[in-house]
């Protein structure tokens, strides 16, 4: 288990993910991005928009017929310097939207993180819908006196945007309606694996027995950490840090699909801090072990399942030297055994009791639990008398 100590003994001799060089990662897929490509998102719109305003200032200049407002020889620099004109006002423009356009495109990335493809497909198809039965109402529409052609493009807009959202709200239904059913993945929030939780090695078992339904996201970021931990000149921190490499390969075979490597960085400082930023931006759950973690993200009102906190809800209720009250209902496998249970339907082998068997409850002393697959049993012996 990794605790914030570890997480900063990568410190200062370490590259950071955001400034400094990155090492190759232990593990397939793509590197990975640093900072997001807004140059050439930029570059695009503003060139795109430059083209639409050349073009705009020249029909404009056609419109007007400069050759004879200003006679033959200067309707070809009227020409020109309208289309510079406009093509640098399409420079501009572009330029404002695209300091705009980054942030729209994130947001839609979250808003698709948080739907299913049954859901992204159905809306889909729901926009196209819309868009016909928009079509047959902008007949009608377009028709009215005055206001017609005015209204067209809202009606248009306004029947795509509520069969697109019908379709995406009612999309289990749907789906059902031609046979397929949809799960309902959408209501479980994808997990983010810390550090921590990962070189612990639990998880591993939590995965192989189903109990973490969703995606499984362990971002590239905590695969940094852990390989420069696999780094470190600390005998003991190098073995945690391969041990932790060792079991992402372990969760991604176990997990199957499920289990993802998400590539990119996340502005903040430490693994903590992106991690909180990665979990509130995708509505997502964080996995860990870490209990400076754990009050951090609940602080922002994240959702954190601590895998020490569910070990404790499964430990054994009872503990050797504890006394329990116990009916022995039959005779055990061994000799002189008797065999009760306790409310729960825990079953309790009694050593020396088979002579009680059917008679009233007796108190008796705990010696050992055992848990596995098919249950729990307790070990117990006769409490001394007058004890």
């Amino acid at each position: 288990m990794t605790t914030s100590t570890d997480k900063q003994s990568a410190g200062p001799g370490a590259a950071d993910p955001a400034s400094g060089p990155r090492v190759p990662l232990p593990y397939p897929g793509p590197p990975p991005r640093g900072r997001e490509p807004r140059g050439i998102v930029a570059l695009v719109t503003q060139s795109l928009l430059m083209l639409l305003g050349a073009l705009g200032a020249f029909q404009v200049g056609r419109t007007v017929n400069v050759a004879r407002e200003l006679g033959e020889p200067w309707q070809y620099l009227a020409y020109v310097g309208a289309i510079a004109l406009g093509a640098l006002a399409g420079w501009i423009l572009g330029g404002v939207v695209a300091r705009w356009l980054p942030s729209r495109m994130r947001a839609i990335d979250r808003a698709a993180d948080k739907r299913t493809a049954g859901e992204l497909i159905v809306g889909a198809l729901g926009l196209v819908v819309g868009l016909v039965a928009a079509a047959l109402a902008g007949v009608a529409v377009a028709r009215l006196p005055v206001v017609g052609p005015y209204l067209l493009l809202p009606v248009v807009l306004l029947v795509a945007y509520v069969f697109t959202r019908i379709a995406a709200r009612k999309h289990a239904d749907i789906l059902r309606l031609v046979g397929i059913r949809s799960r309902s993945a959408a209501s479980v929030p994808p997990r983010l694996i810390d550090s921590s939780a990962i070189i612990d090695g639990r998880i591993v078992d939590v995965i192989n027995a189903r109990f973490l339904p969703g995606q499984i996201i362990i971002p590239a970021f905590v695969v940094d950490e852990i390989h420069r931990v696999a780094d470190s000149t600390d005998p003991e921190k190098r073995q945690r840090g391969r041990r932790g490499l060792d079991l992402i390969e372990e969760m991604r075979a176990a997990g199957q699909q499920r289990v993802q490597i998400r590539p990119g960085d996340v502005a903040g400082e430490g693994v903590d801090a992106k991690l909180v930023t990665l979990a509130r931006d995708m509505h997502a759950s964080i996995v860990t072990t870490d209990y400076a973690l754990n009050k951090v993200a609940r602080i922002h009102g994240i959702e954190v399942l601590n895998i020490n906190e569910l070990a404790n809800a499964l430990k054994p209720a009872v503990l050797p030297g504890d006394r329990l009250s116990v009916r022995i209902i039959r005779a055990g496998r061994e000799y002189d055994q008797g065999v009760g249970y306790l409310d729960d339907g825990t079953m309790v082998v009694v050593e020396g009791a088979r002579g009680l068997v059917g008679g009233e409850p007796v108190l008796v002393e705990v010696t050992s639990a055992i848990q596995n697959p098919s249950g729990k049993m307790i070990f117990a012996r006769l409490a001394p008398a007058g004890a």
